[in-house]
């Protein structure tokens, strides 16, 4: 199958500038010049989001559409990324929403869901260890980009790793408590400490919990992968607590919860009512025969699909089990108590993500996934066939969403005048269809410039020298949604 480059460089027309951003060092005579990782804004210098190189696979990949892809941009030490924060992106790569977080907070799982009937995003900030771990909270923001609540757990604040809104108006939260535990049966010390995986449920709005699980009280030591390794920074000591489960996911299936671990390889269902662990999928202590190749290592995003089958992002690393990861689609019978393949979603070049990852249920069958600490992410239809496959040219995802979303910033559009050209952008504003650039000698008397089609972050045209220059954002009928003059921002 022939593959098609796409790369998402900006046409003459929309005066959208792609120099280098974080990028050093010189290239020598007959070198080529290094790619640039990240974009560059006449308007807004600040913003600094990592560029994406798009491949188009599988027939209609290049089709148009409005799903947005939804990013939580970071590792500027350890992958090179340009930015630390909650980016949105269109389906050719180019940035409709940047919000930088500094070089210090993280920024983990942004995504599009349902608050009170309304449309929010929702994404995770705080701060994280070396070894995986976060305490912060989850931010939830309306279509103009306000924050209208925030949500983490009690004692130990919220880890990064999921927050799932119910419509009970309640979040599904993560922890990861240090607690003193005798590990030495395990190879560890007796006077020791392990992390336990908790799951919470908030009261968004009160902020109060009206359920938790302890995985030490409810799983065995003896169920997981994970070693006691001080080399590995788990030695079982306070300092360096031993991490047997690892949660990463809880999401809702009826009267019970799907809870993805990690360091045991298993799912656990447990119901809601009292707690009772209802089944066990995979890991050591499984409840179901795990038929040829639907036995899974070091998993993430557990969830339970309209058809009754349960998909995750199958990491088989690390240390590694198999020789790629994989999204996964499986058919978990409970009656015969065995769970099988109904698809595999493989990667392109044999991708092995180590750490993170997720995989989405689209409306349409098909199947969005992102690698984790592998910086790409992939479409494939219902079948399993590759649509696209994208790769950022700086830091990570720890996941990746497509999704439908409407954005009405609160902030205006900005318009900046350089070289006689007036350059035009509005950050998180998804219905601009048109630029119209106007020129006069006051508001009244102002005429027509030109009038641009938006196609990417900043559009660009050129501009008289006036006294009065102004941009107007207009919608797809031609509707006025506001207007920016150089210097009058923000």
């Amino acid at each position: 199958m022939a593959y098609r480059r796409v790369w998402t460089r900006a046409l003459a027309a929309t005066g959208l500038v792609l120099a280098a951003a974080g990028c050093t060092g010189d290239s020598t005579e007959g070198d080529e010049p290094a790619e640039p990782v990240a974009w560059d804004f006449v308007t807004r210098p600040d913003l600094t989001p990592p560029r994406i190189d798009i491949t188009d696979v599988g027939e209609g990949a290049g089709e148009a559409s409005s799903a947005l892809v939804l990013l939580g941009v970071k590792d500027q030490r350890e992958k090179g990324a340009p930015m630390n924060g909650p980016v949105i992106v269109d389906a050719a790569g180019a940035p409709v929403w940047i919000n930088p977080q500094g070089d210090t907070r993280w920024t983990y799982d942004l995504r599009v869901q349902q608050y009170r009937g309304a449309p929010v995003l929702t994404w995770w900030r705080g701060d994280t260890s070396e070894y995986g771990y976060g305490e912060g909270e989850f931010v939830l923001m309306d279509q103009r980009y306000r924050e209208i609540a925030t949500v983490t757990t009690p004692e130990t604040h919220a880890d990064f790793h999921d927050m799932t809104l119910t419509e009970d108006g309640t979040a599904l939260l993560i922890s990861y408590p240090v607690v003193e535990q005798d590990l030495s049966d395990l190879g560890g010390p007796a006077e020791g400490y392990l992390r336990d995986s908790v799951v919470h449920e908030i009261d968004v709005a009160t902020g109060r919990e009206v359920f938790r699980w302890s995985a030490l009280d409810n799983i065995p030591l003896s169920d997981s992968e994970a070693e006691i390794d001080p080399d590995e920074g788990e030695s079982g000591t306070e300092e360096a607590p031993y991490d047997p489960y690892h949660f990463n996911s809880v999401t809702e299936d009826d009267d019970a919860l799907l809870v993805s671990a990690r360091n045991t390889h298993a799912v656990y269902r447990v119901l809601r009512e009292d707690g009772g662990l209802d089944w066990i999928l995979g890991g050591r202590s499984s409840d179901f025969e795990m038929a040829d190749g639907a036995y899974f290592a070091w998993q993430h995003d557990a969830e339970r699909q309209d058809d009754g089958t349960i998909t995750l992002f199958d990491n088989q690393a690390a240390p590694a089990i198999g020789e790629q990861s994989r999204g996964l689609r499986l058919d978990v019978d409970e009656a015969s108590g065995e769970a099988t393949i109904v698809t595999e979603y493989l990667p392109p070049d044999g991708r092995l993500s180590e750490s993170q990852g997720n995989l989405e249920q689209l409306a349409d069958g098909s199947v969005f996934i992102g690698w984790g600490s592998q910086p790409f992410y992939s479409h494939y239809d219902a079948d399993g066939e590759l649509l696209r496959d994208a790769e950022l040219a700086g830091g990570i995802s720890y996941r990746a969403y497509l999704d439908e979303w409407v954005g009405r910033p609160a902030e205006r559009p900005k318009l900046t005048i350089a070289d006689g050209r007036g350059h035009a952008s509005w950050n998180g504003a998804t219905e601009v269809a048109q630029w119209r650039f106007v020129a006069g000698y006051d508001a009244d008397s102002a005429e027509t410039v030109a009038v641009v089609d938006r196609d990417g972050f900043e559009t660009s045209a050129e501009m008289p020298d006036a006294a009065y220059l102004a941009v107007e954002a207009l919608d797809a009928e031609g509707e006025v949604l506001a207007t920016a003059r150089p210097g009058a921002w923000p």
